[in-house]
């Protein structure tokens, strides 16, 4: 039951994080925005790493490390897609990737939940899915004056950041029990080292105005909120399950836009909250 929690709470993080992130790139480039968050959030774990306790280790600071520049690949590219490719395909798309690839992996590697968890399993893939949809009112949108098409290229990128997120998910799972905050804060710094180079080689590396600056500055205590949250869930549960409740983030994001910012949520979206819910009571019960 904790690890179900704490991957709530991951959830609820990311998907205010996703929320404030994108308010934030509506005013300046995405990249700037990370830029100045993951640094930031590396600062915030190693100050309090320290009092965290935990046993470090060798394999846990790589693992950490290794979820960190997955974790940045993933937002290059997932960003990269969403620039040129239609959400109603790019985001659904990947976000089955982030919540079945770790499934896939937790069933390959023995993990066998009940029939109650696994079927909260099935129902928490769709209701990734149906929230991470668009709403019939923005489907179809042109971006940045041309129509959005699912290219060939919009596809790799898709299909390499919903990979990249699985795997930091995996990573994270793989540090073990009882890490501290060590490896996260080994998983931040690698993911500043991504950003700032994928940044450079962009000709992005410049800091946000001020107003961005502190919206980046509260998307780094989520961040840092959620992956720790996500890192204690997987030390006492198993990565079947909390990586599906993990990748449940959207559903924050939408009700977020919903309530803030008044849009509209289409019925599937709607369907896949309820999904939602009654996944996370089977995973929790089961």
């Amino acid at each position: 039951m904790t690890s179900v929690l704490l991957a709530l709470v991951a959830a609820a993080s990311y998907g205010v994080s996703d929320f404030i992130g994108g308010l934030a790139s509506r005013r300046v480039a995405a990249l700037r925005v990370v830029l100045v968050s993951y640094p930031v959030s590396l600062l915030m774990v190693l100050a309090v790493a320290p009092f965290a306790g935990g046993e470090v280790t060798r394999s846990a600071v790589l693992w950490g490390a290794a979820s960190g520049v997955a974790g940045g690949l993933a937002v290059w590219w997932f960003y990269l897609a969403l620039a040129d490719g239609p959400m109603s395909v790019v985001s659904p798309l990947t976000a089955i990737l982030v919540a079945g690839i770790p499934v896939g992996v937790g069933f390959a590697t023995g993990e066998r939940p009940g029939v109650l968890a696994v079927t909260g399993i099935v129902l928490a893939l769709i209701a990734v899915v149906l929230v991470s949809r668009e709403t019939p009112e923005t489907a179809g949108e042109a971006v940045d004056g041309h129509r959005a098409r699912f290219t060939p290229t919009v596809a790799w990128l898709t299909v390499g950041s919903g990979f990249a997120f699985a795997l930091a998910f995996i990573g994270l799972d793989r540090i073990g029990d009882d890490p501290g905050l060590w490896p996260l804060a080994m998983s931040r710094a690698a993911a500043t080292v991504v950003v700032w180079a994928v940044a450079a080689g962009a000709g992005q590396f410049r800091l946000p105005p001020r107003d961005v600056a502190r919206l980046a500055i509260g998307i780094a205590l989520l961040d840092v909120v959620a992956s720790g949250a996500m890192m204690y869930a997987f030390s006492g549960g198993l990565l079947s399950l909390v990586a599906v409740i993990g990748s449940l983030y959207p559903a924050a994001t939408v009700l977020l836009a919903m309530t803030m910012l008044g849009e509209r949520v289409g019925r599937l979206q709607q369907v896949g909250m309820v999904l939602a819910v009654a996944a996370v009571a089977m995973i929790a019960v089961g």
